[in-house]
C-alpha cells in the first residue's frame, strides 16, 4: 500500500517531523510504503523565523506542491492544507478525485484565516479549512478543540491522535549541563518564544534569580549566550533531549486565545518524557496533560507561577515524584510505541474504504 505524505515542512519543522515523519518506521513495519513531499524546506523556515519570507519562495513552493500532488498513491496523508493562502475553490482543483485524503491538524490553523485582521483574508479563506475537513475521508485532530472544529465543519470521520514522543529515545539520551545549579526550562522556536513566553519571562527570571537558579531557554534565540539568569541555547534535533534532561522543571506558559487553545502541549510531553515536573498555563489541552499536584502544577497568575516555581525548586523529592508520574503518563498515553500502530491502521482503513467507495 502506497501513502503520499504531503507535509508542510521537512524535518526542521516540528509539526511535520512529529505528526508525519517520526511515524515512517512504524508505517514501514506495518507494510505501508510512504513517499514524503514537503512543501517548504529548511531555508524557508529560517526565513520565517528571521522575518525574511518572500512571495517568490512561496510561489515556487506552491508550484512544486501542485506537481507533487499528482503522484499515484492509495491514500494521501495531508498536513493541514495543500496550498497555504490559496482559496479552497482553487486548491480543490488539484485534489485527486478517486484517492482518499487523511488530513492532520496539530494546531488551530483555521484561526490564521478566520481571525485574520485583514477582511479580504477572512472573506476568501475564513472557511477554507472547514471545507478541507468536510472533503477529507478522515480528519486526524491533535486534541479535542481541533476535533470540535472538524465536527462543526461536517467532517465524516474524526480521529483524535495526540502529538507523541518516541520514549526509547528519551530513555537513552544523556544529560547536558555544565554545573550543579537548578534550571527552570523552556523549549520552542524564536516565534513561540516571542509570541507566548516573553510575557511570562520576567516573572520566571525574577523567581530564578531569588532562588539562585538559571532559566534555560532552548530554541528562543539562534545563538548560545548567557545573560544573568538566562541561559539561551540553540535548538537542534540532535541535542534537544539532552538539553531538556539538563533542566529540573519544564514550563509551558500560554496566553488564553483561540490560537493557543488549539495547541497540542508537545513541550509538556517532552518534559514529562524526560522525567521533569511541569508548570503550565491552564489553556486548552494543557489541562488534560497536567494533573495538578500529581505530575506538575497549573498556574494562571504571577502569584501562582511564583508559588509553583518556589515549591518545586525547594523540594527535590517532590520534583522526583512528579517527574516519575509524568514519565508514566507519557509512556501510557503519549508514546510513539502506543500510537504508531494506531496511525498505521487509520491510514490502512482510509485506503480500504477508498477502494470500496
Amino acid at each position: 500500500m502506497k501513502i503520499l505524505a504531503l507535509t508542510r515542512y521537512d524535518r526542521q519543522g516540528a509539526s511535520s517531523r512529529l505528526r508525519t515523519m517520526q511515524y515512517l518506521p512504524a508505517l514501514a513495519e506495518a507494510g505501508l510504503e510512504t513517499h514524503v513531499e514537503s512543501l517548504f524546506d529548511a531555508a524557508y523556515l529560517e526565513q520565517m523565523y528571521t522575518g525574511r519570507r518572500s512571495a517568490r519562495t512561496l510561489a515556487v513552493s506552491l508550484l512544486r506542491r501542485v506537481s507533487g500532488m499528482a503522484k499515484a498513491a492509495d491514500v494521501i496523508w495531508l498536513e493541514k492544507e495543500a496550498l497555504p493562502w490559496v482559496p479552497w475553490m482553487v486548491e480543490r482543483l488539484f485534489w485527486p478525485e478517486n484517492t482518499p485524503v487523511v488530513t492532520d491538524y496539530d494546531d488551530a490553523i483555521f484561526h490564521r484565516y478566520d481571525c485574520n485582521r485583514h477582511g479580504v483574508v477572512r472573506t476568501l479563506l475564513g472557511r477554507k479549512i472547514d471545507r478541507i475537513m468536510r472533503a477529507s475521508s478522515v480528519v486526524v485532530a491533535g486534541n479535542s478543540y481541533l476535533a470540535k472544529r472538524a465536527r462543526s465543519a461536517g467532517a465524516t470521520q474524526i480521529e483524535i491522535v495526540p502529538t507523541v514522543v518516541d520514549v526509547a529515545h528519551y530513555r537513552s539520551a544523556a544529560c547536558h549541563r555544565s554545573d550543579d545549579k537548578l534550571r527552570i526550562g523552556w523549549i520552542g522556536t524564536p516565534e513561540t518564544w516571542a509570541s507566548f513566553a516573553t510575557g511570562f519571562a520576567g516573572w520566571i527570571a525574577t523567581t530564578a534569580r531569588s532562588e539562585t537558579a538559571l532559566f534555560r531557554v532552548v530554541g528562543g534565540e539562534p545563538a548560545p549566550r548567557r545573560d544573568g539568569v538566562y541561559e539561551f541555547l540553540p535548538w537542534s534535533e540532535a541535542t534537544e533531549i539532552s538539553l531538556i534532561k539538563g533542566m529540573d522543571i519544564g514550563l509551558m506558559p500560554l496566553p488564553d486565545t483561540p490560537w493557543t487553545r488549539g495547541k497540542c502541549g508537545y513541550k509538556l510531553i517532552q518534559y514529562m518524557a524526560c522525567g521533569l515536573p511541569v508548570i503550565a498555563s491552564p489553556v486548552g489541552v494543557n489541562t488534560e496533560i497536567v494533573k495538578h499536584g500529581v505530575n506538575g502544577f497549573l498556574a494562571s497568575t504571577e502569584a501562582e507561577w511564583t508559588e509553583a516555581l518556589r515549591t518545586l525548586l525547594s523540594d527535590a523529592a517532590l520534583r522526583a515524584r512528579m517527574g516519575e508520574a509524568g514519565r508514566r503518563k507519557v509512556e501510557r498515553d503519549y508514546s510513539l510505541q502506543v500510537w504508531g500502530p494506531r496511525v498505521a491502521q487509520i491510514l490502512r482503513d482510509a485506503a480500504y474504504q477508498g477502494r470500496q467507495g
